[in-house]
């Protein structure tokens, strides 16, 4: 295993998805970070079953940076309730992981 993690997180808004990874990439947080979107989420909130489209953010650091990022997240994030999630990165090519440091 690596130390590196992709951590995702969604929002209502592309501009706020925007935001956010421009944040992190200026802030040295994330070497580069991915919008997908629009997605559908189904999810319960609040005792109600809700439906909505979001956005994803997919940042890519390094497993020691992952407070810090959620911190980020969190200054910028519309949400009560942000998904802040990281998944680890089992392997990577040689010179990408090798990027990513450089931009960290």
């Amino acid at each position: 295993m690596t130390d590196y993690v992709q951590v995702v997180t969604t929002t209502e808004h592309r501009q706020d998805a925007e935001a956010i990874a421009h944040s992190l990439v200026e802030l040295r947080l994330a070497a580069c970070v991915q919008i997908v979107g629009p997605v559908t989420s189904t999810y319960r909130w609040q005792g109600a079953i809700e439906t909505g489209q979001e956005w994803q953010c997919w940042a890519k650091s390094r497993r020691q940076r992952y407070e810090e990022i959620e911190e980020a997240i969190r200054r910028l994030h519309p949400y009560e309730v942000p998904e802040i999630l990281a998944v680890p990165i089992l392997t990577g090519s040689a010179g990408y992981l090798a990027w990513l440091d450089e931009q960290l």
